[in-house]
């Protein structure tokens, strides 16, 4: 079996607080403890499909980011090689430049390439190892939701900044006696409009596991205002399932659900007419994704970079480095990829959120 002496790495799909904590674990993992040379594969997967992007990884190249956010490779969430859209005078169309990645690896010598990212970019790693590339994979995702992991790197820093805005949030909601949306990242899982909600001291809490409906939500406000307590502070995921209402009234006002218009807003429309309150609506996008990672997530980031080259030379390609009741472990990338970790309706999350009086508008 020929010896390793070159590896890559690739940041793939969005970016993540966390992510050049990887980068520098794993290169000064594989130029300390392995002698290995290290080549940064600049934008995802495009510095395979053009190599002269790529350039290599050296100690002092790694020195200073830990508590930097985003990635010094680059990433895209659009850059599936498999796949890959070009515009040629105007016109776009689509191309497979997996051969030329697996041909532009030879090229650079590389032995084994460390893959960061979720669910998709995991999907294409392994359909280049099929074609020859021997890979290892990292998880990435704020949204918590790789069921192969307990938790993803990332996470703990969305949900520091969710926290943060909710906490920012309850004392204008006081002052002017008003109902705030606060909309946060979660398409498929609602692990950090849960969580964040739970830490924040939110009221309501609406994620896409549980569905929902308006008259509920509505009607809570107004049992809180009864009660003395004027403001409501609402934590929702982005992905909520949105009631088949709320959906028709929009069809039939512009014709369709307006593109652009996020989902906290119509959600913010609806409540208002039904409650007569005033809503604002707060959409935190990607602020959940800049900035400086969070202690714990430098922490799990460093542990995931230095296990993934220790699987490269072990020769544990098709594999994940993944936390497992607290521990590093190895486990397939298709395994990692098979299901998604959404939250359960009936766990002890929900369950301590209901207890202390936070509603999910399916009462």
């Amino acid at each position: 079996m020929a010896e390793i002496r070159t590896i890559g790495i690739c940041t793939g799909g969005g970016d993540c607080p966390g992510l050049n904590a990887v980068i520098r674990a794993a290169v000064k993992t594989a130029i300390l403890k392995y002698r290995y040379e290290v080549i940064g594969i600049r934008d995802g997967f495009d510095g395979l499909i053009w190599p002269e992007k790529s350039r290599p990884l050296l100690l002092n190249d790694v020195s200073g980011i830990l508590p930097r956010g985003g990635t010094i490779l680059g990433t895209t969430n659009r850059g599936n090689p498999f796949s890959y859209c070009i515009t040629n005078d105007g016109k776009e169309s689509v191309r497979d430049f997996s051969d030329e990645v697996i041909k532009n690896a030879k090229a650079l010598g590389l032995d084994a390439l460390i893959v960061i990212g979720g669910d998709g970019t995991q999907k294409i790693a392994l359909d280049l190892a099929a074609k020859g590339l021997p890979v290892v994979g990292v998880p990435k995702t704020i949204d918590n939701d790789l069921s192969a992991t307990d938790v993803t790197f990332g996470f703990d820093s969305a949900i520091h900044v969710a926290t943060d805005a909710i906490d920012r949030i309850h004392t204008t909601a006081e002052s002017h006696h008003r109902v705030m949306i606060v909309e946060v990242m979660g398409r498929d899982a609602g692990w950090i409009a849960l969580h964040a909600g739970l830490a924040g001291g939110a009221h309501i809490i609406l994620i896409p596991e549980i569905s929902f409906n308006v008259d509920s939500v509505c009607s809570y406000i107004g049992q809180r205002h009864i009660f003395g307590k004027k403001y409501t502070i609402i934590s929702m995921a982005e992905g909520v399932q949105v009631p088949e209402q709320i959906r028709q009234d929009c069809i039939q006002h512009y014709g369709s659900i307006p593109k652009g218009i996020s989902v906290g807003n119509l959600i913010g429309e609806a409540i208002a007419t039904g409650s007569k309150k005033e809503v604002r609506v707060t959409v935190l996008g990607h602020t959940q994704r800049g900035g400086s990672p969070s202690p714990y997530d430098r922490i799990l980031s460093t542990r995931f970079g230095v296990a993934a080259v220790d699987l490269v030379a072990q020769r544990g390609f098709l594999k994940m480095v993944a936390l497992r009741g607290g521990k590093i472990e190895f486990v397939d990338i298709a395994e990692a990829i098979g299901k998604m970790k959404s939250v359960d309706p009936h766990g002890e999350l929900v369950n301590t959120a209901r207890s202390v009086g936070i509603r999910f508008g399916d009462e």
